[in-house]
C-alpha cells in the first residue's frame, strides 16, 4: 500500500471512529431539545464578538489545515493576495504537504513548515506564530481544529458546515468569546456576483419589505460520494447515520444576509421533512460489483430534506438538500418581497409596476447594483476562477479584513446558525416534522450590532 492510500485510509478509519464515538449523539432530539444547548448557561457567556474588528496587520501569517481539493483551491487563491504569507501546511498525506509547500515556493515565498505526522500534527502548527489557520477537513474536524486554533491565539476559518451538532455550535461560540478569536464561516456564496448585487438591490429597497426567501444545495454527487478517493473516504459516512438537511449554508448564507440574520432579525424555530432514500442505494447497486464493502452499507438519510425557518420578525426561509438525485446544479437564492422578486437558476427578476408581467434579465440592473467588491476585484476574481470568481472574492476580502483592522463580514455567531439546521431538520425528521426551536447564539444581541448595514459594507 502507497504512503498515499495508507493516509487515506487512515482518513477514513479516524472518522468512522469518531463517528461511532458520536453514536446516536448524531440522531437525537434529546440533545436539541436540552435546555443547556437552548440558551448558553451565564458561566459560558463572554463578551460577545458582534462588531469586533481584527487588530490591524501589515502582513498576514497564515496555515492551512487540510489541503485536498478545496484546501488546495484556497491556497491558489491566498497566494494571489498580496501582503499575505502563507507559513504553515497540515495534511495526512506527506505527499499533499510538499505538494501544496512547492506552490508556496513556485510562488516565490519561503516554504512553509510542514506537518503530517498522524491526525493530530495540526496542534503542532497551532503552535506556531501565526494569525489566522484555515481549515478544509472532513467536517468531523471542522470543530476540535478551530477550538484548538482558538485556544492557541489564533482566529480560525472554517469550511462549511462549521460544526455538524448543537454542542459543537455552542463550543465554537463560547470558545471564541473566551480566547477574543474570530471563528469565520468560509461560506463562499455569499460572495457570488449575483448574490452580492441582489443584496445591493435589497438594500435600496427595489424589492420593498423582504418576507419570504428560498436557498438550496441540489448537487449531483453520487460520483463523489462513492469515489474511492478524495470526499469519498469520508462524505458518504452521515449519509448512513443522520436523516436531515447535511449540508445547509451554500443556500442559507446568502438568504441570511437578504434578511439581515443577527443584525436585526434572527432564525426563531424550523419544520422539516424528508423524503425516502433510494436514490443513492440505486446508484451503488448499479455502479459497484457484487462483494464491493459499499453494496452493504445502508443510507438512512432522505433524497430530497425540506425544511422551513421562521424568523423572529416572521419572515420564512425555504431550504433544501438533495445531493443524490440526477439533475442540474442549483442552490435556487430567491428573495421575495412587497415591491418585486429575484430568482436565480437562470438569474431573473421581476420588479412591480414593469410593463410586461415576465421576468427581466438581470444584466439591466448590473450597472447600478454590482457590488463594489466586484467593481474592484472582479477581474482578478473570475482570473482565478475558483466558482466563478467567488472563492477568490471571500478569500480576498478576510485578508483586507484582518489587514485594515475591521470586523469580519461573517462571524461565529453566523456560523453557528447557519450549521445549527442539520441537527434541528434531523430532530424535526425524527419527530414527524414537530418544530424545532434556533438557540439564540448571540445571547440576545441579533439585534443591536454596531454596523446595521451588515455585511461587507466597508470597502
Amino acid at each position: 500500500m502507497s504512503t498515499e492510500e495508507k493516509s487515506a485510509e487512515i482518513t477514513r478509519r479516524t472518522f468512522m471512529k469518531r463517528g461511532a464515538l458520536a453514536g446516536s449523539g448524531l440522531v437525537i432530539a434529546n440533545e436539541i431539545l436540552s435546555a443547556d444547548l437552548l440558551a448558553a448557561t451565564s458561566k459560558n457567556a463572554g463578551a460577545t464578538m458582534i462588531g469586533v474588528p481584527f487588530q490591524a496587520l501589515d502582513q498576514v501569517r497564515l496555515g492551512i489545515i487540510g489541503v485536498g481539493g478545496r484546501g488546495t483551491s484556497l491556497l491558489k487563491d491566498l497566494l494571489g493576495v498580496d501582503k499575505v504569507e502563507i507559513k504553515a501546511i497540515c495534511d495526512l498525506v506527506p505527499e499533499k504537504v510538499a505538494r501544496a509547500q512547492k506552490a508556496v515556493t513556485d510562488a516565490g515565498q519561503p516554504q512553509p513548515t510542514g506537518f503530517s505526522k498522524g491526525d493530530s500534527d495540526f496542534k503542532n502548527l497551532n503552535q506556531l506564530d501565526l494569525d489566522i489557520v484555515y481549515i478544509a477537513t472532513p467536517w468531523n474536524w471542522h470543530v476540535p481544529m478551530a477550538l484548538d486554533a482558538m485556544k492557541n491565539a489564533k482566529h480560525a476559518a472554517v469550511e462549511v458546515p462549521a460544526c455538524t451538532t448543537l454542542q459543537e455550535c455552542w463550543d465554537v461560540v463560547n470558545t471564541s468569546e473566551s480566547t477574543r478569536k474570530h471563528c469565520i464561516i468560509l461560506e463562499n456564496c455569499c460572495y457570488g456576483e449575483t448574490e452580492m448585487m441582489v443584496l445591493n438591490m435589497i438594500r435600496d429597497g427595489l424589492f420593498g419589505t423582504i418576507t419570504h426567501g428560498e436557498g438550496a444545495y441540489l448537487h449531483d454527487l453520487r460520483k463523489i460520494l462513492t469515489s474511492n478517493e478524495g470526499e469519498g473516504l469520508w462524505r458518504r459516512v452521515p449519509h448512513m447515520k443522520r436523516n436531515g438537511n447535511l449540508y445547509p449554508t451554500h443556500g442559507l448564507g446568502p438568504v441570511a444576509h437578504y434578511m439581515d440574520i443577527h443584525r436585526g432579525d434572527r432564525f426563531d424555530y424550523m419544520v422539516s421533512v424528508s423524503s425516502p432514500e433510494a436514490s443513492l442505494t440505486e446508484y451503488v447497486k448499479a455502479n459497484f460489483p457484487e462483494g464491493d464493502a459499499k453494496r452493504a452499507e445502508k443510507y438512512v438519510c432522505g433524497d430530497m430534506n425540506t425544511s422551513i425557518i421562521k424568523t423572529v420578525k416572521g419572515r420564512t426561509i425555504l431550504v433544501q438538500h438533495d445531493v443524490v438525485n440526477p439533475r442540474p446544479y442549483s442552490r435556487v437564492n430567491t428573495i421575495i418581497g412587497t415591491k418585486g422578486a429575484f430568482a436565480d437558476y437562470p438569474a431573473r427578476i421581476f420588479v412591480d409596476g414593469q410593463e410586461k408581467e415576465e421576468w427581466q434579465n438581470l444584466d439591466a440592473f448590473r450597472e447600478k447594483y454590482q457590488h463594489p467588491l466586484w467593481k474592484s476585484t472582479g477581474e482578478m476574481a473570475r482570473k482565478m476562477g475558483g466558482h466563478g470568481g467567488m472563492d477568490y472574492i471571500m478569500n480576498y476580502r478576510l485578508m483586507d479584513c484582518l489587514k485594515r483592522g475591521l470586523p469580519p463580514d461573517i462571524d461565529v455567531y453566523d456560523a453557528a446558525a447557519w450549521s445549527a439546521p442539520t441537527p434541528l431538520s434531523e430532530a424535526s425528521v425524527a419527530q414527524s416534522g414537530a418544530p424545532q426551536k434556533f438557540p439564540d447564539f448571540t445571547r440576545g444581541k441579533w439585534n443591536v450590532r454596531p454596523d446595521s448595514g451588515g455585511f461587507a459594507v466597508q470597502v
